[in-house]
């Protein structure tokens, strides 16, 4: 397949599945069976294209994340944003530090993708289920102590197809946050998580940077803002009305798919 090809469609399938509660990692591992670059080439690649996601939520969210105006209030409660933010990333940065090189070892692989799509399912289907009346209708009266149980939450997503989207959101929903608020303070977490986890990782795949293939990268990253532009918006205004029960049925139905493919191709 062409190369440009390649990198639009896996730029599509990151923008698509990075901020929804369906798992990038496990969509992207999946994808890779079919279609992908290089082994080498694909790891430099998925972390571009995650780049792009990341720019696409600074964008959306830029007048909320700039703590720089003439509006006091506004800047302290920016600040606040962000101090909550940090907060909830420090386990995952102290937890990925010792053990993702292991996790990406072991598990990055289908099986686990299946069986953790289908799991979290299953999960998202019970928590919605239960339909509690939300304690915490906004991100000023979210609480750092919960911030950081979200982000203590948020290190299941290591292992793949769990979805760092789904474990922050529906974390955040069990410890008492509205669908809103606890969207909103996923994709907030996810600007350092993956800043960190991708700085990393660039700078322990540099050597597999070519110039030859920038314009490769270029495409996926472009692409991938693009969509996850268009997928941060839609989640949004979805969840004003509606719940996560569809992207439950949505990972139990593509988990049962999956182990089926494996268990009889």
């Amino acid at each position: 397949m062409d190369s440009y090809l390649t990198a639009t469609i896996l730029g599509i399938i990151e923008g698509l599945t990075e901020f929804l509660p369906i798992s990038s990692t496990g969509h992207l591992i999946i994808a890779n069976q079919f279609i992908s670059f290089s082994k080498d080439f694909t790891l430099l690649f998925d972390i571009v294209i995650q780049l792009g996601a990341i720019l696409a939520v600074l964008v959306y969210f830029a007048k909320r994340l700039w703590p720089f105006t003439k509006n006091a209030d506004r800047n302290k409660e920016t600040l606040s944003i962000w101090r909550k933010t940090i907060i909830g990333v420090l386990p995952a940065i102290i937890l990925g530090a010792l053990f993702a090189n292991k996790i990406e070892e072991k598990l990055f692989n289908s099986w686990t993708v299946a069986v953790t799509l289908f799991a979290g399912g299953l999960i998202i289907l019970f928590i919605e289920s239960k339909n509690k009346k939300p304690k915490t209708e906004s991100i000023a009266s979210l609480s750092y102590k919960t911030a950081f149980y979200i982000g203590l939450i948020q290190c299941l997503s290591m292992i793949p197809g769990t979805s760092r989207s789904a474990a922050t959101i529906i974390g955040a929903m069990i410890l008492g946050a509205s669908r809103v608020v606890a969207a909103e303070f996923s994709f907030f977490l996810a600007i350092p998580t993956m800043i960190v986890a991708s700085g990393y990782s660039l700078i322990k795949y540099r050597a597999l940077l070519d110039a030859s293939q920038i314009s490769v990268l270029a495409t996926g990253f472009i692409v991938s803002f693009i969509v996850a532009l268009i997928s941060v918006k839609f989640l949004i205004n979805y969840i004003r009305k509606n719940n996560f029960k569809p992207f439950g049925w949505y990972r139990v139905v593509l988990g049962l798919i999956i182990i089926g493919y494996f268990l009889f191709k």
